[in-house]
């Protein structure tokens, strides 16, 4: 079944709701890796047991995938400040989430937004960089991986940098005014900590 052994499909079914897929990558090291950059599959996240927020987006679309669900990612593109990657779920028509990240505030989404819209503007208060800004400015649509089949990307032993490439490079949409943007102020002492919560060193 797309490659897998007999093992990764076995941790793979045992996370059969989102919240469960979650506290999977919760449970792994933040890769923190500064002497090379990796984009890891799914098989190599579940080896290593590290992943940072891209590989733990791949991980989650692999379990939704083996659960039945389609494997898509939404991409968060940001100013001064990383991108960020959602593996996204419905369920009764609903749009949820699940990500991993080094601020408490960018993981899990209980399935209760109408759009994609709502879902990524919940993530808006609490995605700021390391000075405080809130920097979520654009969203793609949702990208189901299916398309990179052709590259085994559930089990690639080689780093996925045509996913990373394609999230970056497709249409985003707006999620602010230019106006507004200019207006926003530096988030409050007690929130920007409370972000930081279990965060590894930076």
């Amino acid at each position: 079944m797309y490659g897998l052994t007999r093992g990764e499909l076995v941790t793979l079914r045992r996370l059969d709701r989102p919240d469960k897929v979650q506290s999977y990558l919760d449970g792994l090291t933040y890769n923190i890796e500064r002497d090379r950059d990796t984009v890891r599959s799914p098989r190599r996240v579940m080896r290593d047991r590290t992943a940072h927020c891209a590989e733990g987006a791949f991980l989650a679309a692999a379990a939704f995938r083996v659960q039945g669900r389609p494997p898509l990612l939404v991409d968060l593109e940001a100013v001064r400040d990383d991108d960020h990657v959602l593996a996204v779920y419905r369920d009764r028509g609903l749009w949820g989430a699940v990500a991993t990240s080094k601020f408490a505030g960018l993981r899990y989404r209980a399935p209760v937004y109408r759009t994609v819209r709502e879902l990524v503007l919940s993530y808006f208060e609490h995605y700021y960089n390391w000075d405080g800004e809130r920097t979520l400015r654009a969203y793609s649509r949702p990208v189901s991986l299916a398309r990179f089949d052709r590259i085994g990307w559930m089990t690639a032993e080689e780093d996925l940098w045509p996913l990373v490439e394609h999230l970056t490079a497709i249409r985003h949409t707006p999620l602010i005014p230019p106006a507004a943007a200019r207006r926003l102020v530096r988030l409050d002492k007690r929130s920007y900590e409370a972000g930081l919560h279990g965060a590894p060193p930076h």
